[in-house]
């Protein structure tokens, strides 16, 4: 665990669910103020790792565990992958590895930052920003800024920033190669897509977000056009003849909204 206290503010650094989960909040002076949110990613762990043999999610697909008999959150997440499984055409699947086991790993990440980001609203805070490797939600402003601004590392270029998004109530999600190379595949081949380097979605909600970007991105070059459809999110992406493709309103900061 990582805490550093500035003025004005607190940010800490914590590895859970595989990843680092790094929450700033600029209300709070008090790195206990934070324990709260991470309270609930250690649950969220505990319930739905798919590499804990006594998650509930591992309790369920060895069948020692009915539906009825999970916890509420898990039913709740379950029944939100069949739905994005129908509105993105099968391109996100958690029964893509066979239909009789569950993997809700691709909508729990964000699906916890966006819960996160109820228990700070209840918390009285403001202006935060949640992340967990890439999957952010955003609110009020990084102080004295009046908002946040999140660079989108180019895939190819770790030193690179492909885009800059600008937010002060905004979810953000990438998918792509990245450091962990090829890790999203069509479901209806099973093979890795081609043409796409990463798809960046921002919206309202980040689990539908992180979802809709893991469809796009499994779409390759398809995604872009699925992409432009959305109602309510935006999308940019980098393909890999270089060029980078966004929707109108795509939330960079003014004046680097031009044509790319």
């Amino acid at each position: 665990m990582t805490v550093v206290l500035q003025a004005g503010g607190v940010t800490r650094v914590e590895h859970i669910m595989g990843v680092p989960i790094v929450v700033d909040v600029r209300d709070v002076d008090d790195a206990a103020a934070l324990e709260p949110l991470f309270d609930w990613f250690r649950f969220v762990d505990q319930t739905f790792s798919t590499y804990r043999p006594d998650s509930e999610i591992s309790l369920f697909n060895r069948g020692e565990l009915s539906l009825s008999g999970t916890h509420p959150h898990v039913r709740e997440v379950l029944a939100r992958c069949e739905e994005l499984r129908g509105e993105t055409n099968g391109y996100f699947d958690a029964r893509a590895e066979r239909e009789d086991y569950v993997d809700p790993s691709g909508l729990v990440k964000g699906w916890s930052v966006d819960r996160a980001a109820e228990i700070a609203d209840e918390l009285g805070w403001r202006n935060y920003a949640i992340n967990a490797a890439g999957d952010i939600r955003l609110a009020g402003g990084a102080l004295p800024e009046r908002v946040w601004r999140v660079g989108i590392q180019h895939p190819s270029d770790r030193k690179k920033i492909a885009a800059v998004v600008v937010g002060d109530a905004l979810a953000v999600a990438t998918s792509g190669t990245y450091a962990r190379g090829e890790h999203v595949f069509d479901p209806h081949t099973h093979r890795p897509p081609e043409g796409l380097l990463s798809v960046t979605i921002t919206g309202p909600d980040l689990a539908t977000a992180d979802a809709f970007a893991t469809a796009a991105f499994a779409m390759g070059l398809d995604g872009p056009a699925w992409t432009a459809r959305l109602r309510g999110y935006e999308a940019m992406s980098l393909l890999t003849d270089g060029r980078s493709l966004r929707t109108p309103g795509f939330p960079i900061p003014a004046h680097e909204a031009q044509p790319s």
